[in-house]
C-alpha cells in the first residue's frame, strides 16, 4: 500500500512538474480563429458511400484542403480559412462527380454540406447536391454569438472605423459594453493573440488615443461571444471578441477612405436663436 501511493505521488509531482514548464500563454484559451466543414455523402439509395474524396478550394486564394468519408459516408474538414467563397468537389469511383460552389464559412462555424451522388452511366444527367442548413440549437453552437462578416464590414457606414462601430450589431451591445458589463472586463483577441490594454486604461489597444488596436481594412470577420461555453473562449467576464484579418488573394487590390463636412452638416439655430460660423473653406 505504501509503495503503491509513492507512485501516485511521483505521477502528480511529475504531472505538476509537465504545467509549470510550459509557458503561461499555453494555458489559457486564444479562442478560435477558423470554421470547419462537415456532412455527410450518400449514394443513390440514401446510405453512405465510405472512402469518397472531398476537395475544398479556397478560390480566392487558391488553398485547398481536404478529406475522406468514413464507413458511414460521414466527413469532416477542420482549421479551414474563415471567408469565401469555396469550390467543394466530391469524387468517387463509378459516381457522377458532385459540385457545389460559392459556400462561405464564417470565424468558428461547424457548416453542414450534404452530398448524394449519382451513379456514372453512359447517358450523363443532371447532378443532384443535397444541402442542409445547421438550425440556431445545435452541438456546433457553443452560447449566444454574434457573426459580423466581411460583406457587413465592408458596406455598412462606420463613424470612427473601429470595432465599436460593428459590434454595435449585437443586439447586447452598448459600444463595446456588453450585457451591462463594463468594457474593460472584454476579452479582445486578433488571430488568436491578446490585443488588451494591459494597463486597463481602456477596453482596448489605443483606446484613449481614438484609435483601432487595427484597421477594419484588415478585419476579414470578428465574433461577438457572450458567456460562451466553448473551452476555446475564455478569459472575460464581459464578451469574447474575436478578430480574425484577411490573408490576402491572388490579385492586386487596394482601399482608402476620408472624412469630410461642410455646412449642410452643421446646425446654426435653437428656436429664435442664431449663431455665426464662419464659411467652410473649399479645397
Amino acid at each position: 500500500m505504501q509503495k503503491r501511493f509513492i507512485t501516485h505521488s511521483l505521477l502528480l509531482g511529475a504531472f505538476f512538474a509537465l504545467l509549470m514548464a510550459l509557458p503561461l500563454g499555453q494555458l489559457f484559451a486564444q479562442g478560435s480563429t477558423t470554421a470547419a466543414l462537415a456532412g455527410t455523402v450518400l449514394d443513390e439509395k440514401g446510405e453512405g458511400l465510405p472512402g469518397a474524396t472531398i476537395i475544398a478550394i479556397h478560390e480566392p486564394t487558391g488553398s485547398r484542403y481536404g478529406a475522406s468519408t468514413r464507413a458511414d459516408g460521414r466527413y469532416n474538414i477542420v482549421n479551414m480559412r474563415v471567408g469565401g467563397p469555396y469550390k467543394v468537389t466530391v469524387t468517387f469511383i463509378g459516381y457522377k462527380e458532385a459540385v457545389q460552389t460559392g459556400i462561405v464559412l464564417t470565424l468558428a462555424q461547424e457548416l453542414r454540406q450534404n452530398f448524394k451522388l449519382e451513379v456514372n452511366q453512359s447517358q450523363l444527367e443532371e447532378v443532384k447536391v443535397v444541402a442542409s442548413r445547421s438550425s440556431i440549437i445545435n452541438s456546433g453552437r457553443t452560447g449566444a454569438a454574434t457573426t459580423v462578416g466581411n460583406s457587413q464590414i465592408t458596406t455598412l457606414p462606420t463613424l470612427n472605423r473601429s470595432l465599436g462601430d460593428f459590434a454595435r450589431l449585437d443586439p447586447r451591445a452598448n459600444g463595446l459594453s456588453f450585457a451591462g458589463r463594463n468594457s474593460l472586463y472584454n476579452n479582445v483577441t486578433v488571430d488568436g493573440a491578446y490585443f488588451n490594454n494591459a494597463f486597463a486604461l481602456s477596453s482596448t489597444i489605443g483606446g484613449q488615443a481614438g484609435a483601432s488596436p487595427i484597421s477594419v481594412d484588415a478585419i476579414d470577420q470578428f465574433q461577438v461571444l457572450v458567456a460562451p461555453y466553448d473551452v476555446r473562449q475564455g478569459m472575460a467576464t464581459g464578451a469574447n471578441i474575436n478578430v480574425v484579418t484577411k490573408s490576402g488573394t491572388n490579385d492586386w487590390t487596394g482601399s482608402g477612405y476620408y472624412f469630410g463636412t461642410d455646412q449642410g452638416l452643421v446646425g446654426n439655430k435653437i428656436g429664435d436663436v442664431t449663431n455665426q460660423f464662419g464659411n467652410f473653406a473649399r479645397g
